[in-house]
């Protein structure tokens, strides 16, 4: 990619800042705007890195591509969704039976977007330090921003496709050529990025000016903070398992008791929610969330229009009693079947350009962080607290504590429930099922019963748990390899 790119993607900014007023509170300039002058204003040098989270926020997530879509793409690949229409040649109907191929991967995927993010962030970083026009303050931010957003897709690239090139800078005849880099080197370069950002961010929700505070109490959580770094930095530990480093840094996110707590299941997803650590505000009129308008079912049912909905793999792993299946599923019966759906997000968008938004998506939550704890406690030996933390998520959804469950409690057993919580608790939020399914080695086995009654006659290959590269891209690339097994 050229350079024109950043004045592309840059102008593209401008865009969201008159649909996007909380996120950006300042107009963009006047003058005109190339890749030159975009980091030597505060207004234009905020705005390049709100694109970012304007862009994922306004896509549909039954579409591949924005890393918000995860969320329905992922969850169809493992064991948490279903697609109605399982015949179709769609694109969606190959990620859910895992028939994915070089050419039917799609134009547009995970990897051409997310590269087209980075090359994004890397400009921002080279313009900043370029720069000598902005304030110290939102060149600080900036940069945080910037580098957390570069390890965050990295995170999310690494997790699908294995080995992957680190790309830091915007030189095209460079990237062009770049080679892949080991999952442990480009673990390293997350991390790094991670660790810079958590030092530059603020521990405070910000304006759009990247320098203005909230008010306690009405903080906007829409752009990242300190705090978005360090549920991260949390999260890559726990893939790296990391046990002491992952309890770390999920403690310090859970002691901040300003900011952060449990609440009530049908308050977890509303907007600016105190569980929330960070989230996508939605930036069209009539709109809350494309989860809602994506997941909820009309009373007739999945259709062509509606073709996802909850497994059955997942469905029977809520007792009876889970509050959670009461609050967080929906369902509707269709010729004497019942067909569940995901429901933590309930207001579908409307063609009212006055409707009362009340729900934001979320990327980050503070339950997350206490399954984290809860995992690297019980690698760590720490049985009691590990079950202290997992006690919390289970009583929220009027569940027994562990200790009264029958058979021994033992660090297996533990860790087996623990994930059987994670399964329960984060289905369809930004693919966290699938990912857990290959670090803790456990996707073989589950997919290989899944895959076959998903309608896939050929059955499970180990390689299907990464995406492949699209033809496109090889091309694009002659040092570029696919993805073993493709």
């Amino acid at each position: 990619m050229k350079k024109k790119l950043v004045l592309l993607l840059s102008l593209t900014s401008f865009v969201y800042f008159t649909s996007c007023k909380k996120l950006v509170v300042v107009d963009g300039p006047t003058t005109s705007v190339n890749s030159k002058n975009i980091y030597n204003n505060d207004a234009t040098a905020m705005g390049a890195i709100t694109s970012l989270y304007a862009k994922m926020s306004s896509v549909g997530i039954t579409s591949p591509g924005e890393l918000s879509s995860l969320s329905c793409v992922a969850g169809l690949s493992a064991d948490e969704l279903t697609y109605y229409n399982s015949v179709s040649t769609a694109t969606l109907a190959a990620y859910f039976k895992n028939t994915l191929t070089n050419s039917n991967v799609g134009g547009t995927d995970y990897w051409g977007v997310s590269y087209q993010r980075i090359y994004q962030v890397n400009a921002a970083l080279e313009g900043i330090s370029a720069s000598s026009e902005l304030s110290k303050s939102v060149q600080q931010q900036v940069r945080g921003e910037a580098l957390f957003m570069r390890a965050f897709y990295y995170f999310y690239l690494v997790n699908l496709y294995g080995d992957v090139p680190i790309v830091l800078s915007t030189d095209y005849k460079v990237n062009a050529l770049i080679i892949k880099s080991p999952k442990s080197h480009v673990y390293e370069q997350i991390l790094a990025d991670l660790l810079t950002a958590k030092d530059l961010l603020s521990s405070n929700y910000l304006k759009g000016d990247g320098f203005s505070m909230y008010p306690a109490g009405i903080e906007e959580r829409v752009r990242p903070t300190k705090w978005a770094a360090t549920a991260l930095l949390a999260r890559t530990y726990l893939f790296l398992n990391n046990w002491l480093k992952a309890e770390k840094e999920s403690s310090e996110l859970i002691n901040n008791n300003d900011l952060y707590e449990i609440l009530p299941l049908d308050q977890v997803f509303l907007k600016n929610s105190r569980e929330a650590i960070w989230q996508l505000q939605p930036i069209q009129n009539g709109y809350n969330t494309h989860d809602a308008n994506a997941f909820v079912l009309p009373i007739g049912g999945p259709s062509a229009l509606n073709p996802v909905f909850i497994s059955n793999f997942l469905v029977k792993e809520f007792d009876a009693s889970d509050q959670r299946k009461q609050s967080w599923l929906g369902m509707v019966n269709r010729n004497g079947k019942s067909y569940y759906y995901a429901a933590k997000y309930k207001v579908k968008n409307s063609s009212d350009p006055n409707t009362v938004v009340t729900e934001y998506s979320t990327i980050f939550r503070l339950t997350e962080q206490f399954l984290i704890r809860a995992e690297a406690r019980a690698n760590l030996g720490d049985l009691d607290n590990a079950i202290g933390d997992l006690d919390l998520i289970r009583k929220r959804a009027g569940l027994p504590a562990v200790k009264t469950l029958t058979g021994i409690i033992d660090k297996n057993s533990l860790l087996k429930l623990i994930l059987k919580e994670r399964q329960k608790e984060l289905f369809s939020e930004w693919g966290h099922r699938w990912l857990d399914l290959k670090r803790t080695n456990s996707i073989d086995q589950i997919m290989g019963i899944v895959t076959v009654q998903k309608g896939n006659s050929s059955g499970w290959k180990s390689h299907f748990q990464y995406y492949p590269i699209s033809l496109t891209e090889l091309k694009a690339n002659p040092n570029l390899t696919q993805v073993v097994g493709y």
